[in-house]
């Protein structure tokens, strides 16, 4: 958990992280110990008050105002203390500062993708510099999902035709976790990306390398990797293998064959439901139609190697 986590919640590395904390710990303590007093003065009572003798009949108890009044005004004014801190940390998690660095961010079946001010695209790699406010602009292209980095405390939903937004701001170098929290369908679970902190040099470094060509084989090994196709076409079979798929006789569900050329792997990642493959139902996305033209390139150049 690090020097700053408990059992409850990873290490606090965002400065709105602290904040969160503090709310959530004091309505944790305040509840537990309102429930331990409830329960100890209901085992008290039951016990102290209980009936001796059948023939017995308790006195009509009257209780004192002073008591009404307390059990209304203490929980009133803890209620309003929540509502109030909560407020105002809901107010500062989603009002970004005016110099925050932007990223887009788009979510599909099953990956992230976050697109920079210059134009560079990743996916499921998030590259931040420490100590800069970030401001994430997000969007959906099928259904509902859900960001969630718990290291900085910060959840958002991701809605389709619609835009959200969250900041954060990293404390500390490091690569942290991102989750969607919303089921999104078959691999939600490995719908994971990763927050990369890095300092501000290392990030501008980042950002410029990733303007350099690649041969299109090595892209789209890279893009294979990102995207997590090997979730459903290697690690499982969810989908049709791709090992040896090339040039391969591919019998598909109406009874006919195709012949697994370029035009067939360009159509199957554009239209996925356009020639599905025999005892396979449509589970891939057609999300990945938006892909450049270099990146569909890059892609069937590395299934022809596999």
């Amino acid at each position: 958990m690090g020097e700053n986590g408990s059992g409850w919640l990873p290490e606090a590395m965002s400065t709105v992280a602290a904040e969160v904390d503090a709310l959530f710990y004091f309505t944790l303590y305040t509840s537990t110990i309102i429930f331990v007093a409830v329960i100890g003065a209901m085992i008290y009572f039951g016990i102290r008050f209980r009936r001796r003798d059948e023939s017995e009949v308790p006195t009509p108890v009257h209780e004192p105002k002073w008591l009404e009044m307390t059990w209304i005004v203490v929980p009133t004014i803890l209620v309003m203390i929540v509502f109030t801190w909560g407020f105002k940390v809901f107010v500062k998690l989603h009002t970004a500062p005016p110099d925050s660095y932007e990223i887009t961010v788009r979510a599909a079946q099953w990956y992230w993708e976050f697109e920079y001010d210059n134009g560079v695209t990743s996916a499921n790699e998030l590259y931040v510099p420490v100590g800069k406010a970030i401001k994430l602009n997000m969007s959906a292209s099928d259904v509902l999902h859900s960001f969630f980095v718990p290291a900085f405390r910060i959840k958002m939903d991701v809605i389709p035709n619609r835009v959200t937004s969250v900041w954060f701001e990293a404390t500390d170098v490091g690569t942290y976790q991102v989750f969607c929290t919303e089921y999104c369908g078959t691999s939600h679970a490995a719908m994971l990306a990763t927050v990369h902190v890095v300092t501000d040099s290392e990030f501008r470094q980042w950002l410029a390398t990733q303007n350099q060509d690649l041969p299109p084989a090595e892209l789209g090994a890279q893009l294979f990797n990102q995207y997590t196709c090997n979730v459903c076409h290697v690690d499982t079979a969810v989908g049709p293998g791709l090992t040896g798929i090339f040039g391969s006789e591919r019998k598909l569900s109406d009874g006919t064959t195709v012949i697994a050329d370029e035009d067939y792997l360009l159509e199957s990642i554009v239209d996925p439901g356009a020639k599905l493959v025999e005892g396979y139902g449509l589970q891939m996305p057609a999300t990945f139609g938006s892909l450049t033209q270099k990146q569909l390139d890059g892609l069937i150049a590395y299934i022809k190697t596999l």
